[in-house]
């Protein structure tokens, strides 16, 4: 399954040990994001290790673990598929992943509620992956 990882799915992945952590490691899941995520995590890092029990060795190779397994799109190519993002996506700031999704034909992983308001680009919580890959995870 394509899915584009909305940043806060990652962030909550590294700051514990969690369901979310357990389904970026599932080998049917192919994961996608904005290449800008690496500058969010750049600009949040030691908010996010903070917030952590990891070790700071921990959390770092946690990190490289799971942006090893995320395919980063760049900007320059989603730029054709922004005007039709901004069309669907019910946050303006959330475009990028519905341009994402659109290019490549997946769906959106986030907790946002809210992007659930358009019935173009399929939308998949935490929980809706863990009820669809339950018992892979255990």
């Amino acid at each position: 399954m394509d899915l584009v990882v909305d940043a806060n799915i990652l962030f909550a992945a590294l700051i514990k040990e969690s369901t979310t952590a357990k389904l970026l490691f599932l080998d049917n899941l192919h994961l996608y994001a904005p290449e800008f995520l690496l500058d969010e995590f750049s600009k949040h890092h030691k908010f996010l290790i903070n917030k952590t029990h990891r070790t700071k060795e921990e959390f770092y190779n946690l990190f490289e673990i799971f942006t090893s397994r995320i395919i980063f799109i760049p900007m320059e190519d989603i730029k054709q598929y922004l005007e039709k993002a901004d069309q669907i996506s019910p946050d303006p700031d959330d475009s990028i992943y519905f341009a994402i999704a659109l290019k490549i034909g997946a769906a959106i992983w986030t907790n946002e509620k809210r992007l659930q308001n358009q019935n173009i680009i399929n939308i998949y919580t935490t929980s809706d992956l863990f009820d669809m890959f339950e018992s892979q995870i255990n």
